[in-house]
């Protein structure tokens, strides 16, 4: 740093403030620095700058599956968060496994991560963060809530949604609406299986228990379900998909039966408007989901202390033709 100051004719700590991002130098000198910055090859010490503000610059992130376009979209928006306060995102996949999540939590604890942004495996008992949480580790949970732990959470309304869309289906005449869900355990699935209920009871239309069908989202357990649901007296005539993975395996099983079915998914898909009709969604917003989790985060590493904040993001109804048509 000295040798960039004596070249361009500043002080040391003109030379910081370029470095740094900060305040107080004027465009004219900005740019000398950056030049003899340029010109001497200089490059920042972050190990030291580290070390100074005993932080290391870094977040772990802990999801379900990386793979799952939602989860990618969200990941993504952390990082540029975290780039932006000068931090590297590190991320692993929890495989929806309460000890693996646990283990990646504290490996990344281990290695002196800032924080933590952990999207919850289902049956998580979250007390084991207690004593890294003690310790300074900011910890944000998204998508789902944390259990026996108080701590900032970013959800979407996902009872709210799921009545909306619901609702969507009602309002097109359909009066047998089954639900497909994933896993009953698993926060997401259960709020979307309540806003189902909510939205038919409000209607004073009836669940029969054929019509509800939760479980694995892989495809023989969905198409299974698909074809029972779609059989009998009480066949459904619409379906309400209760996120991606259900939606994708559903409308495959429909091609393959050749049969067109009012539908409507949770979660928003790339292909849903290049489908034949195009597919209606209730579409959550993992983007907003990620920024917000990450500010939430980045504010409690500033300073921000007090109980957990709770936000729950709106989710809205996106029509494309699906779930528009009318009962057979």
């Amino acid at each position: 740093m000295k040798d960039v100051a004596a070249r361009a004719g500043v002080g040391l700590k003109t030379v910081s403030r370029v470095v740094n991002g900060e305040p107080g130098v004027t465009a004219d000198t900005a740019e000398r620095v950056q030049t003899a910055i340029t010109a001497l090859g200089f490059r920042r010490n972050d190990s030291a700058r580290i070390l100074r503000k005993g932080r290391t610059a870094s977040v772990g992130l802990v999801l379900e599956d990386i793979a799952d376009p939602f989860y990618s979209a969200l990941s993504r928006a952390i990082e540029e968060v975290s780039r932006l306060h000068g931090s590297l995102l590190f991320t692993g996949s929890s495989d929806e496994d309460p000890e693996r999540e646990e283990q990646l939590a504290l490996a990344f604890c281990a290695r002196r991560v800032d924080g933590l942004v952990i999207v919850p495996a289902a049956g998580a008992d979250h007390r084991y963060l207690e004593p890294e949480i003690r310790a300074g580790i900011a910890t944000v949970f998204i998508d789902r809530p944390p259990l026996g732990l108080d701590a900032d959470t970013v959800l979407t309304a996902n009872a709210s949604g799921a009545r909306e869309g619901t609702a969507h289906l009602i309002r097109q005449g359909h009066r047998r609406i089954a639900f497909l869900g994933d896993s009953p355990d698993i926060h997401t699935a259960a709020e979307r299986e309540r806003g189902y209920r909510e939205a038919m009871a409000d209607a004073g239309l009836p669940v029969h228990d054929s019509w509800v069908a939760m479980g694995p989202t892989g495809p023989e357990r969905v198409g299974a379900a698909l074809d029972a649901v779609l059989a009998g007296p009480t066949a459904a005539t619409a379906l309400f998909c209760g996120n991606n993975r259900v939606t994708v395996a559903a409308v495959r099983q429909l091609r393959a039966l050749d049969r067109q079915v009012a539908l409507v998914g949770f979660d928003d898909l790339e292909f849903a408007d290049l489908l034949s009709p195009g597919l209606t969604v209730v579409a959550q917003d993992p983007a907003g989901i990620g920024r917000t989790a990450a500010q939430l985060l980045f504010a409690r590493l500033d300073g921000h202390t007090g109980p957990g904040r709770r936000i729950e993001l709106p989710a809205h109804l996106v029509m494309r033709g699906s779930g528009e048509i009318p009962p057979a």
